[in-house]
């Protein structure tokens, strides 16, 4: 029976990712359809730049605010205060080094991401799986449904603006926080390190996630951006199944609950999805988007990144559930580290084949560190 509740619950957070996901699929693959590669890779680096500096806005970042409030420690209204000032100012500063046209909408969408990473923390950490699928799926349709009629009626160029506004009912979760709990800067002081320590995580791992829209755009051009960007919204599909079981694992490993056999089978399915991806994703990418040709072969070596991130998100659940945030660090950094590098020296050389072959390496290495840490718990 237990086994059987924790599939439940899994059930719903999947309920909400899969929908959610697939919504947000069907509006990036819609877009592709319409515009230009080049127009694509433009969307996909301003989205990269926000989402980047977001992450440097995020003082409460979601890992620290699950674990948190798995754990019933009223901190979440100390960290939304700090998180919510910073992403203000960094909102006023983007607004003001983007092109004119960007500045309001690369600056809203800044300030939705932070509201919902805080918001998301926040349902998953009191496991309010239910309340988490409404959110996303609400998000997703929103953003399908502002998406295209902005794309209509305004242009290309209007959709980060359209998307920003997507988030913005999340603020109601984060009222709801404030009136909760008090705003007490002294319970920051015993748990600091281990706050320091997430956001140095979330500021590695973001910049991880971002690091080819930010760079492949100077480096390559907009038009292979944007077919490295449809490559990586497949990915992103792909990669449902282990972001959901992450979402799951973390509450319940801060809980001090054993998961051996959801963890192995979601290994099981990241094996079978990764082959699958290699065997069809060329053949549907020829079909259905033959103005991204570009992606085909490099989207087969992406496929192999889904194996080893989803073994190296069940290491570092494992290791956030322990307090243990040191090794995830080292992970990130490192992982980090062989992105750019991989990007710089095999992108310059090989082109979207070899940012490819560095998204795998950095995968890699990132699960081998982890492991490491796991080891020595």
């Amino acid at each position: 029976m237990v086994f059987l509740q924790k599939i439940k619950d899994i059930g719903i957070i999947g309920a909400g990712d899969v929908v959610g996901s697939a919504l947000g699929a069907i509006f990036w693959f819609y877009l592709a359809s319409q515009i230009e590669p080049e127009e694509y890779g433009e969307i996909q680096w301003l989205i990269g730049i926000a989402s980047a500096v977001s992450y440097v806005a995020l003082f409460g970042s979601q890992n620290t605010i699950i674990v948190f409030a798995a754990k019933n420690l009223k901190i979440q209204s100390t960290l939304y205060v700090i998180s919510l000032i910073s992403s203000v100012i960094l909102s006023t500063i983007v607004i003001l080094a983007l092109p004119s046209f960007y500045k309001i909408d690369t600056g809203l969408i800044l300030f939705a991401y932070v509201i919902n990473t805080l918001a998301i923390g926040d349902l998953l950490g009191k496991k309010l799986y239910s309340t988490y699928s409404k959110y996303v799926i609400l998000q997703k349709v929103l953003t399908v449904l502002l998406g295209i009629t902005f794309l209509h009626f305004f242009g290309f160029e209007s959709i980060i603006f359209a998307l920003g506004l997507s988030y913005m009912f999340y603020l109601k979760r984060i009222i709801k926080c404030f009136q909760e709990m008090k705003i007490d800067f002294s319970q920051l002081r015993t748990r600091f390190g281990f706050i320091v320590n997430n956001y140095i995580l979330l500021l590695s791992s973001g910049l991880h996630g971002q690091i080819d829209k930010v760079l492949v755009a100077p480096l390559l051009g907009f038009t292979v951006l944007g077919n490295f960007s449809l490559g990586m919204q497949f990915i992103a599909v792909m990669s449902i199944f282990s972001g959901m079981i992450f979402k799951y694992l973390l509450s319940q490993d801060a809980s001090n609950i054993e998961n051996s056999r959801i963890k192995f089978l979601s290994i099981i399915c990241s094996i079978v999805i990764s082959l699958l991806g290699i065997i069809f994703l060329p053949t549907i990418i020829e079909i259905f988007f033959p103005k991204f040709i570009m992606i085909t072969n490099a989207i087969q070596i992406m496929c192999i990144h889904i194996i080893p991130a989803s073994i190296a998100v069940i290491f570092e659940s494992k290791l956030l559930g322990k307090l243990n945030s040191r090794y995830v660090l080292s992970g990130r950094l490192a992982a980090l580290a062989v992105m750019i590098i991989g990007m710089i020296s095999l992108g310059s050389v090989y082109g979207i084949i070899g940012i490819a072959i560095s998204l795998v390496l950095s995968s890699i290495t990132l699960c081998i560190i982890f492991s490491i840490g796991v080891k020595k718990l």
